[in-house]
């Protein structure tokens, strides 16, 4: 049965703890968890250092605020390129590789089952066959955690174009994607081109945006959200759907009242999946 999610990291300017609190207070039961660089309230280094330790105690705030880990969501810079998973360097792959295993410590410390990294961007002609080697070793190493690996097709990204993103799901058996349709909203791209997405889709975010505008407010969305509604339960879509407002200058993504952005998305979806709100 699907449910539904909030993104911690859609309240930077509350404390972590606070955060929670006013995710709990909004009736979510599952919370998503940015380990953003520079971004977000907790950060991968200080968490990755020691994940069995921080992973729990990452499990036990959650808990204590009657809320569930649905997701880890681990970005290692601002620059998409930095920290590639496809970087050219092999160094730095290197390191992403050593990130990741950590990663998935922390996820399992954490209660948690799903974890979604960055799919690679475009550097050369070598870019996708080195993205389709490092993500199916990832897919390989997860299932050892038992894990669901999830990358996020994004703007600026390797997967930015839907047929390059099936392309690349076709060649990694067993990838999975976290589906957000905001970023292809922004970029003019019909609905009906990510379609065949959801099949692969093992998580989902959701956010008002319209052309040219990644995030905006439910009264401007150009998203057409009854039209992914009936996809998701024709294609029986069954995973978390996490209310993702973000609040950075990233895209202008500072522009909207996030609780009240929150709560009307949220309400607005659940009346077209048939969803009991609490």
């Amino acid at each position: 049965m699907i449910e539904f999610s909030c993104s911690d990291f859609s309240f930077p300017l509350l404390s972590h703890e606070k955060a929670l609190e006013l995710i709990s207070l909004m009736d979510f039961k599952q919370v998503d968890i940015g380990l953003f660089k520079d971004i977000s309230h907790i950060q991968p280094k200080d968490q990755l250092d020691f994940p069995a330790k921080k992973g729990e105690a990452l499990r036990k705030l959650t808990s204590d605020k009657n809320l569930k880990v649905s997701d880890v969501f681990m970005q290692s810079s601002k620059d998409f390129s930095e920290y590639a998973i496809n970087h050219p360097n092999p160094s730095v792959r290197a390191g992403e590789r050593e990130m990741f295993l950590r990663a998935m410590e922390y996820t399992v410390s954490a209660g948690c089952i799903h974890f979604t990294g960055l799919p690679g961007v475009l550097f050369d002609n070598d870019s996708s066959k080195i993205c389709i080697d490092e993500l199916s070793w990832r897919v390989e190493q997860a299932k050892q955690f038992n894990v669901i690996y999830a990358v996020e097709p994004h703007y600026g990204s390797i997967m930015e174009i839907p047929e390059k993103a099936l392309e690349l799901l076709n060649d990694v058996p067993g990838l999975r994607i976290t589906l957000d349709h905001s970023h292809y909203t922004a970029q003019g791209v019909n609905m009906e081109c990510l379609r065949p997405m959801i099949r692969y889709a093992s998580h989902m975010h959701a956010r008002s945006a319209a052309k040219g505008e990644m995030q905006t407010t439910f009264s401007r969305c150009e998203t057409d959200f009854t039209t992914i509604s009936k996809d998701i339960k024709e294609m029986g879509y069954s995973g978390t759907i996490c209310l993702e407002y973000c609040y950075l200058d990233w895209e202008n993504c500072n522009r909207t009242d996030n609780v009240s952005e929150t709560i009307i998305l949220r309400r607005h979806l659940a009346k077209l999946l048939n969803i009991a709100e609490h």
